[in-house]
This record gives structure tokens, sequence and C-alpha cells, in this order.
């Protein structure tokens, strides 16, 4: 199994609207794409120095689904609005 960790900081003027849009694609996600084991995602809640501002984490069988997620059609129309809305973007994928 292999786990995908991904994190969010928003631009500051990023709205509302535009979280809440995020969040939909998201939630639309796991139905689209059979390779989807597991997908949680929310925004931060301690908001320290140190914080993201939104997390994603899922679940794949291996790297060969997790690289069938990443070029999927509806994935890379999220992957586009994140672009828009984020100044910065990290991952970090392991086995578990």
């Amino acid at each position: 199994m292999l786990k995908h960790l991904v994190f969010f900081k928003f631009r500051p003027d990023t709205s509302e609207e535009q979280i809440d849009r995020l969040l939909d694609m998201l939630s639309a996600l796991p139905e689209q794409i059979g390779e989807i084991r597991e997908y949680l995602f929310g925004r931060d809640i301690v908001r320290s120095e140190r914080s993201y501002d939104f997390a994603l984490v899922s679940l794949f069988d291996d790297l060969e689904a997790l690289q069938r997620y990443q070029v999927h059609p509806e994935h890379q129309k999220v992957i586009g609005h994140v672009k828009s809305i984020c100044e910065s973007i990290i991952a970090v994928d392991f086995e578990c």
C-alpha cells in the first residue's frame, strides 16, 4: 500500500468560494477514480506559523495506482484549480 500526503498553503487572496470548490472537487474524486482506496482531506484547525492551510491523505494499492490517479483527467482538473489558489504545495509518498 502507498500513502500519498499533500499539504497546501493558500494564497492570501484565496476566497472561501474557491476553497469550497476545492472541497467539492476532492469529494467527487473517489467515485470517479477507482484507484483511490482511502481519501481524507480538510482544513488546518491549529493555524500555527508552521501550519499549512489544508491537507490531503490518500491510500493506493501501489505506485502504479498512484501514477494512474495522478494523470486521470478529473484529478488534472483539481490540480489546475489547486495551482490557481495555492502559493505552496508539498507532498510525501511512502509505503505502509
